[in-house]
């Protein structure tokens, strides 16, 4: 599949000032702080769907693609996202990120007839030495950075604790799948639909601030943002440089690697014991 084109095209049906679009899609994506970091519902809806309003009204095609992403915004909302390794959890989560996915992927190619939302798998391109450099940097970074933050703040224990073999092939799973979720919503969905209106910047911006809210309510808290705001924005540079989910998909899940092998540690420390890092725990 090709990648996401970054050209901006012209907009004819804009009836507003240009400055509405950007507040329609502040708006939008502005909301998933109250939606996700926040959890002030149902006022987060407010700003949700005042700003496709507005982006309909300055650029009918921007409101449309806001909906999309509002569509899928809307849909994660409507379960709890705290990391729970229970079944009926684990069916939310997979029928409600699955839907999130789905839902404005086919609206967008099938009744709108767009091709904005693409899953570039393969790119016919070969990984470049600065790639494979950069995938060695982020297992380098993920390795020092990611136990001082989950032991020394506690967020680890906003997971489940971890002992048994059962729960931590769970985790396995679950960390793993919400992973891979991460990069077909925020990247191939919300990024490339605001791509196509916005420079590269603006819309990677906005992007990390859906991306990282999400990661906030999932148990990404403390000073998290320190380490999630980053790695959701050069995320959103990566693939607008490889144009390849495949690439991208392989840095976050070697970066979530290291994360599962964090919380187990964290909750069971006599597995995983590698990380130089790691502060002693006061329980």
């Amino acid at each position: 599949m090709t990648a996401t084109a970054d050209v901006l095209p012209a907009r004819p049906d804009a009836s507003l000032p240009a400055v509405w679009r950007w507040v329609g899609a502040a708006l939008v994506c502005g909301s998933a702080v109250l939606l996700f970091a926040l959890h002030v519902r149902p006022l987060a809806y407010l700003p949700l769907v005042v700003g496709i309003v507005v982006a309909w009204a300055a650029d009918r095609v921007l409101g449309r693609d806001l909906l999309l992403i509002g569509t899928g915004m809307g849909i994660v909302s409507t379960i709890p996202l705290g990391a729970d390794l229970s079944d009926a959890s684990m069916l939310r989560f997979t029928i409600a990120l699955g839907l999130a996915v789905v839902i404005p992927y086919v609206l967008s190619r099938h009744v709108l007839g767009d091709d904005v939302i693409r899953f570039p798998w393969r790119t016919g391109r070969r990984w470049t030495r600065t790639q494979w450099a950069y995938l060695i940097g982020v297992q380098a970074a993920g390795y020092l950075l990611l136990p001082y933050y989950f032991l020394s703040s506690g967020a680890y224990r906003n997971w489940p604790t971890v002992v048994e073999g059962q729960e931590v092939a769970r985790l396995f799973v679950g960390v793993n799948a919400v992973g891979t979720w991460d990069e077909l919503f925020f990247v191939c969905t919300v990024f490339a639909l605001l791509r196509r209106h916005f420079p590269l910047w603006a819309a990677n911006v906005l992007q990390a601030v859906v991306f990282v809210s999400f990661l906030w309510e999932l148990g990404y808290r403390e000073w998290g943002p320190l380490l999630t705001i980053p790695f959701a924005l050069i995320q959103g540079f990566t693939f607008s440089l490889t144009k390849s989910l495949t690439y991208v998909l392989v840095v976050h899940l070697l970066f979530d690697a290291v994360v599962f092998m964090v919380l187990v540690h964290a909750h069971t420390p006599e597995l995983f014991d590698i990380f130089v890092t790691a502060p002693a725990r006061a329980g």
